[in-house]
């Protein structure tokens, strides 16, 4: 009798301790705004360290093809929760109200920028003028291009603007097919290789010291995701913001969690690329709101260039229907 007790009381505790086991396991599939790369060490650093398991969160990352792509598929339920550039998202909302929001702040500056060499004489936008610029066909960054030129006294038409292949940008500078290149600023350290081998040393002119600001790279949830697992989104934003700082205080241990997850990364580079990133995360305007936060008016100066450069009404779109500041709590 007592053998049969023992043995049921052994199968109830096995069998409780895998149902809490199953429900302490929240799956969340994380998708990136790109390929894998240094900027996106921060969730590898956060996976591999056990930040997120500590949550109790298994987290499945994807690669996205653009902020927009990152939209589209939190939308339609292919991803739960992702990153993405905020006036893709506010462009997005603006047109058909997708189920989207953002729920972080990762980049306070723009992080777009013009890439040039120093012996290229360009020192300004002005400089551009009569000139080539390469850019990546699907950037971001050519929606708000016109309008940034404009603000600044620079004639759109004076520039030849040519849309190519992302990976042909560095050489075409490198080998003086073009004076500049739009890019940014993260991407920087991949162009030190192809400039330094023909001689020439990198410049960059970033856009946010020509009156571009704004929230640049986001996290973003899909609203389904926020309605019914709201406190697996907090849980995630704990155990990411904790994983940027384990990252921003170890370049080295971010680049090679992402090399463990990536192996044809490289370590040097990608270490150098989150380094590229941190002054986007970390400057004034972080240090005076708070990390992650979305402050009223520098959202809707994001706003004011997206409706800008896309020709809509400031009225389209209350930006702040695009943020939630619910899940930093």
């Amino acid at each position: 009798m007592m053998k049969r007790f023992t043995q049921t009381c052994a199968v109830l505790t096995v069998t409780l301790t895998l149902a809490h086991a199953a429900a302490a396991t929240e799956q969340v599939t994380f998708m990136l705004d790109w390929l894998p790369a240094g900027d996106k060490a921060a969730v590898y650093l956060g996976v591999d360290k056990g930040l997120f398991e500590a949550e109790g969160i298994k987290v499945t990352i994807q690669s996205g093809r653009g902020s927009s792509d990152v939209v589209t598929k939190l939308a339609t339920g292919s991803a739960d929760m992702g990153t993405g550039g905020l006036a893709a998202l506010l462009q997005a909302k603006a047109a058909d109200a997708v189920p989207v929001k953002a729920v972080m702040s990762i980049y306070t500056l723009q992080p777009d920028a013009i890439f040039t060499t120093k012996d290229a004489g360009i020192n300004s936008l002005k400089d551009l003028e009569g000139k080539t610029v390469a850019t990546a066909t699907f950037s971001s960054s050519n929606v708000s291009w016109p309008l940034l030129l404009k603000t600044n006294g620079v004639n759109p038409d004076a520039i030849k603007l040519l849309k190519v292949d992302p990976g042909a940008l560095a050489p075409m500078l490198a080998t003086g097919k073009v004076a500049a290149t739009i890019n940014w600023l993260t991407v920087a350290p991949a162009f030190a290789g192809p400039l330094t081998e023909v001689g020439k040393s990198f410049k960059a002119l970033p856009w946010s010291g020509y009156g571009f600001d704004g929230y640049g790279l986001s996290v973003f949830a899909s609203e389904k995701m926020l309605t019914s697992r709201p406190e697996t989104v907090r849980k995630f934003l704990k155990a990411y913001a904790k994983a940027t700082e384990m990252a921003i205080a170890d370049p080295m241990a971010a680049a090679q969690a992402l090399k463990a997850a990536v192996p044809e990364v490289s370590v040097d580079t990608a270490a150098e690329q989150w380094r590229a990133s941190i002054p986007l995360m970390v400057n004034d305007i972080s240090k005076k709101d708070g990390p992650g936060a979305f402050a009223p008016a520098l959202l809707a100066t994001t706003w004011k260039w997206v409706a800008e450069a896309q020709g809509l009404p400031l009225e389209k779109l209350n930006p702040e229907t695009a943020v939630s500041r619910d899940y930093l709590k």
